[in-house]
């Protein structure tokens, strides 16, 4: 697909992040879209920022709803065919997801679940649900993002991050097998996978709110006494440091995620089209992917060892601590 104008989009995940520049970068082309997020504000934001640049008679549409949630996700298809007055679709952006449940044996079982519901059936139900539509089109391409986490299962030694590795993993996997399927079934249907390494985005803050249920940037209890568990286990001293200490350092953390990452949020988008348009099925997003894969299939069995982490941040120009 060389040409996204005069195309519809579905994006998830549009609020903010990744998505957010996605539609920007779609509209601006002629691009029509329709994006969804659990946040009706950040949603808000999008639409104005595609609105400056857009092409007038652009379309561009925010529905609210939780991907991890089939019955949202088959609503927010059925709003719209009803807004857009169309039975086909051109592009699927799986691109919604989120962080937490780090530990499957310490962890709870509700977040570890919500987790990889989101990450990994947010992708199985949009993909099921709006398969119609795609085949419905003359040509169409689904581009799903994993993560280097999809291919190196960690975050760095002693960080237990099992919920979204396993999801991401599964996004891979799916996506390289329904490659077949679509060549086989529905050849004109295109598929991608999308492996972004450290991209500046809001996950990090997204995904408290979202696991708490709660709007602003403050932790719950019991994220607070995990951090001090976590930060204890790393050799801290933290009987004295006060939450809203605890709080503060989570904001910074968050904060230096989004502002202090190697590759911008309208980078990788544009690195992710480009893709689309040359019809690759897997693509890397960042140096730092690019480096973690090369060195993950070179020597697979020490992958997860402090000395393989120690050279391969070196060599993604990581900051230990950052990413």
């Amino acid at each position: 697909m060389k040409d996204f104008n005069g195309k519809i989009a579905v994006i998830t995940g549009g609020g903010t992040g990744m998505g957010r520049e996605l539609a920007r970068q779609l509209t601006a082309e002629g691009c029509n879209v329709a994006m969804c997020d659990v946040s009706a504000d950040t949603m808000a934001a999008t639409k104005a920022l595609c609105a400056a640049d857009a092409p007038q008679g652009t379309k561009v549409a925010g529905f609210v709803a939780d991907v991890g949630d089939e019955a949202q996700v088959g609503r927010f298809r059925d709003e719209i065919a009803r807004a857009f007055d169309t039975d086909r679709i051109h592009l699927l952006f799986n691109n919604a997801g989120i962080g937490g449940g780090g530990s499957f044996v310490a962890g709870e079982r509700a977040e570890w679940e919500r987790t990889f519901n989101v990450c990994w059936g947010g992708v199985y139900a949009c993909t099921r649900v709006f398969l119609p539509m795609l085949v419905a089109a003359s040509e169409a391409h689904i581009v799903n993002t994993s993560s280097v986490n999809g291919f190196w299962g960690s975050l760095g030694p002693g960080i237990p991050h099992t919920a979204y590795v396993a999801a991401k993993f599964a996004v891979k996997g799916f996506s390289e097998a329904l490659m077949t399927d679509l060549a086989v079934n529905a050849p004109h249907v295109k598929c991608s996978v999308v492996m972004p390494g450290h991209i500046g985005t809001e996950i990090v803050s997204n995904s408290r709110k979202v696991l708490t249920g709660d709007a602003s940037d403050s932790l719950s209890p019991r994220q607070i006494a995990l951090t001090r568990a976590r930060l204890r286990a790393m050799g801290m001293e933290i009987d004295t440091v006060s939450d809203a200490e605890i709080n503060a350092m989570a904001a910074e953390q968050a904060r230096r995620f989004r502002d202090e990452a190697p590759t911008t949020a309208a980078r990788a988008a544009t690195v992710i089209l480009d893709g689309v348009r040359t019809d690759r099925w897997r693509i890397l997003v960042g140096h730092d992917a690019e480096v973690i894969d090369t060195l993950v299939r070179a020597d697979p069995e020490h992958a997860y060892e402090p000395d393989f982490f120690a050279h391969m941040a070196t060599e993604a120009g990581w900051r230990l601590g950052q990413s």
